[in-house]
């Protein structure tokens, strides 16, 4: 893309698109393609034949370079036609916030999204904002998470705009749905099925 970030695509031409924005660390380091995001579009492109998913590697994943992260988003909302729905997980639940505001979105998915309160939530006035958490989700030593009680603030802030939308919590479920193992593989995590089948919920409402 122009920014330098990439994208990746299935079912490329479908009718409506599902944007995937990535988490990210506290140390600057080089884009990766998420695990979360590459197994639910992995799951759930042959499901949905006539919706596209988009995936974003960013430059840099790291909230300390969120400036950057949000040109990559909308770099990648410059390459679609069409209805958006924009899933942010983790860091890119703040990403897919920022940008909600942008031509043909119809509605942002969280998937244990990070949502500092300094992030501006005016975008979400024109669509819907539903959020997907793991009950276990922890920021642990050396391990990235999300409390959804942190999640649970940013959606009822979102509410009390007008915001319309849901807010699920998966049983026993941690910080989404994969990991990469040390050889590049995708590694699911406990309850990935509910996390499959929540985003596949968020499909069917908005591409009908």
């Amino acid at each position: 893309m122009p920014t330098g970030a990439e994208a990746r695509i299935r079912n490329e031409g479908g009718s409506f698109t599902a944007v995937l924005v990535n988490g990210g660390t506290e140390r600057p380091v080089a884009g990766t393609w998420s695990a979360t995001s590459e197994l639910l579009a992995g799951r759930l492109a042959s499901r949905f034949p006539r919706i596209c998913f988009l995936e974003v590697r960013y430059r840099v994943k790291s909230w300390k370079a969120f400036e950057s992260c949000v040109a990559d988003a909308r770099a990648a909302l410059e390459l679609i036609h069409g209805p958006v729905l924009i899933v942010g997980f983790s860091l890119g639940g703040a990403v897919a916030v920022s940008v909600a505001g942008s031509d043909g979105i119809v509605g942002v998915l969280g998937l244990a999204p990070w949502l500092p309160p300094e992030v501006q939530f005016d975008g979400l006035q024109r669509g819907r904002f539903d959020v997907v958490h793991g009950a276990w989700d922890r920021a642990l030593p050396g391990v990235p998470g999300v409390s959804p009680t942190h999640s649970r603030a940013g959606w009822e802030r979102a509410r009390r705009l007008g915001v319309d939308g849901t807010y699920t919590l998966i049983a026993r479920g941690l910080h989404g749905c994969a990991v990469r193992s040390p050889r590049g593989g995708v590694v699911r995590l406990p309850r990935w099925r509910a996390w499959v089948e929540a985003t596949a919920g968020a499909l069917e409402r908005f591409s009908g």
